[in-house]
């Protein structure tokens, strides 16, 4: 099934539009995380894209008008991914690229929106509302093959927060059977009422910038992100690759992490075994790490398990906030960022690492040479989900 090319990418989030903006603030140590201001809520730090709400849609896909598939395009018009794409549908046929997508709300916002808006009378929502170019779980996938100009197969994923991981296995196994020769996969996931207020609910939110990994931290911040990548059979059109792929679901608890972390082992081992690796060839793990107190605590056992304390790891969510649903697609981009200019982004806002941890986590920024790197997704209910990027041999 692997490897499989990685011949382009793009991703949109709190710290910048595109690749080099993105690994410009990694490098800087710049967060994007504001007070939360949005849509009523004013509780906590989010990773909130500016200028998203200004950004136009395609005039012939305006039913499709929602946040969330604003973010989605905004990120398929940058680092110049739409036309890597108009490219490989030129050289493989529009049938032959499939759109394998993950969300975990897709366009709630604008259900939000009209439940807020309904008809006094009678309680109906307002006929304006598309609930199938919007709201519906497949309405991200169909924006995606539409306005790339595609015809092949189309799916959403949603595994909570770690549905634009996932992705990558279906996508995967698309082009393993031959239904397809590539395929576009990622994600989006955007700000809206019910996680920003659900989130604090269940008192997970951290009253300022969340601190994955801080012998202190006290919940997460909400962001949100869109990327996207063009997978392809081996070739020589990359140096950089999808090795290896792993997926559990524990099914512990509807919201807690187990916390011997025992899914995420077998994710992660199942990756390794796939990339032909041992855990010693792995330089560096980009961790899942929103920064409860249960999660990063799981995390660490998980990985103390599989790769000691030698393994240098860290999660980037002190810069972006947890992207949700598609924190697997944002973090996959920066790992194979990461590996190309051989850098490692060390915890952002540590002061102290938790003394329980025995893991290698990294709280400097790091310049080395780096030769396969994993990005652990993990979401609620048990989904676990892993992948290797490396060179192609």
């Amino acid at each position: 099934m692997l490897p499989l090319d990685i011949t382009h990418s793009t991703v949109v989030s709190a710290i910048g539009r595109g690749t080099t903006a993105t690994m410009e603030s990694l490098r800087a140590r710049r967060s994007g995380l504001i007070p939360c201001d949005f849509a009523e809520v004013t509780h906590g730090y989010v990773g909130q894209v500016p200028g998203l709400d200004d950004h136009a849609m395609p005039p012939d896909l305006a039913a499709f008008d929602c946040r969330n598939h604003r973010l989605a395009d905004l990120s398929l018009r940058t680092d110049g991914f739409m036309e890597a794409v108009a490219e490989a549908r030129a050289r493989l046929g529009a049938a032959r690229i499939a759109v394998v997508v993950g969300t975990s709300t897709s366009g709630i916002l604008s259900c939000e929106d009209a439940f807020r808006d309904r008809v006094t009378a009678d309680g109906a929502l307002p006929q304006s509302f598309d609930y199938t170019h919007t709201h519906d779980l497949f309405a991200l996938a169909r924006y995606v093959r539409a306005v790339l100009g595609l015809s092949g197969p189309a799916l959403t994923v949603s595994v909570a927060c770690a549905s634009s991981a996932r992705a990558f296995l279906d996508a995967a196994h698309l082009i393993t059977a031959g239904i397809c020769d590539a395929a576009v996969v990622g994600g989006a996931d955007s700000l809206c009422r019910m996680t920003l207020r659900g989130f604090t609910a269940l008192d997970l939110v951290a009253p300022g910038p969340s601190r994955p990994c801080d012998a202190t931290r006290d919940g997460i911040s909400v962001g949100e992100a869109a990327g996207f990548m063009l997978l392809e059979r081996a070739s020589d059109r990359s140096k950089v690759a999808l090795l290896g792929i792993g997926a559990t679901s524990d099914g512990y608890h509807i919201s807690a992490p187990r916390p011997d972390g025992a899914g995420a082992v077998v994710a992660m081992r199942q990756a390794l075994a796939a990339a032909g690796l041992t855990p010693e060839a792995i330089d560096y793990v980009n961790l899942h790490g929103t920064g409860t107190r249960a999660n990063d605590a799981a995390e660490d056992q998980a990985m103390t398990t599989v790769f000691g304390s030698g393994t240098p790891c860290s999660s980037t969510k002190g810069w972006s906030g947890h992207t949700m649903g598609s924190c697997g697609i944002l973090e996959a981009v920066i790992s194979t960022n990461c590996l190309r200019e051989g850098f490692i982004p060390g915890c952002l806002g540590v002061t102290e690492i938790d003394p329980t941890f025995r893991a290698g986590i990294v709280t400097e920024n790091q310049d080395r040479p780096l030769r396969h790197v994993m990005s652990n997704s993990f979401g609620f209910g048990g989904a676990n989900c892993s992948l290797v990027f490396g060179p192609r041999a």
